[in-house]
């Protein structure tokens, strides 16, 4: 019954563009009731300065501008009307794809409520993930594939001499996941448009028929 970033020793939250709840650039915001907490962050995010020109630490330039936060405080007002809408859209995919071979679907835990920043399908049973995005590209429809490198396979982390096969879960998502549009103002027919294009990708059907 609490959203995230009202409990817990402190949130995060990014403003990127694309998230719910966007800026018109990177924007982002640490809530806490901790004043400890507060104070440390305050002073992270203007080079370790508790004072002008004193640094007590270092930090980093991580001021939110003041553009960002008036653009924020009036997207915040239509924030659980957006959130709301997102939901509906949702539960039209999930409609429409529910039962559909070759397509995961994504699920919402008990005693929770899914925001659906985005709604992100698995491709299961075989199908070339991206020959099914190329599908829908063709057809005028743009998907996107989130963080398609695992950590431990990202150049930055070679030093710790993982290769592929080492985590096989995160493994199989990068290669499977393809997120769908999302957005609240899809229509209906948009949405129907998208499922029923997924559904008629030769890909699919043909990792049905060998599975």
């Amino acid at each position: 019954g609490r959203k995230v970033g009202s409990f817990g020793d402190a949130g995060c939250l990014s403003f990127f563009p694309s998230k719910i709840l966007g800026a018109c650039g990177d924007a982002g915001m640490i809530v806490t009731g901790d004043s400890y907490v507060a104070e440390r962050v305050r002073a992270l995010r203007s080079h370790g300065s508790t004072r002008k020109y004193y640094h007590d630490f270092a930090g980093i330039n991580s001021r939110l501008d003041a553009l960002q936060a008036a653009v924020l405080r009036v997207k915040l007002r239509c924030l659980e009307e957006r959130i709301e809408r997102r939901r509906a859209i949702a539960t039209l995919y999930a409609a429409l794809l529910r039962g559909i071979p070759g397509i995961s679907l994504p699920r919402e835990n008990d005693g929770a409520l899914h925001v659906y920043n985005y709604y992100t399908i698995r491709i299961t049973g075989g199908a070339p993930r991206d020959t099914v995005a190329s599908y829908l590209a063709e057809r005028g429809i743009a998907t996107a594939v989130y963080y398609p490198k695992s950590l431990h396979l990202q150049p930055v982390y070679e030093a710790l001499g993982h290769t592929y096969g080492d985590f096989p879960v995160s493994e199989t998502a990068q290669d499977a996941v393809l997120s769908l549009p999302m957005y609240p103002e899809l229509t209906v027919d948009q949405v129907e448009e998208i499922a029923h294009t997924l559904v008629s990708c030769p890909a699919l059907r043909d990792s049905d028929l060998h599975a």
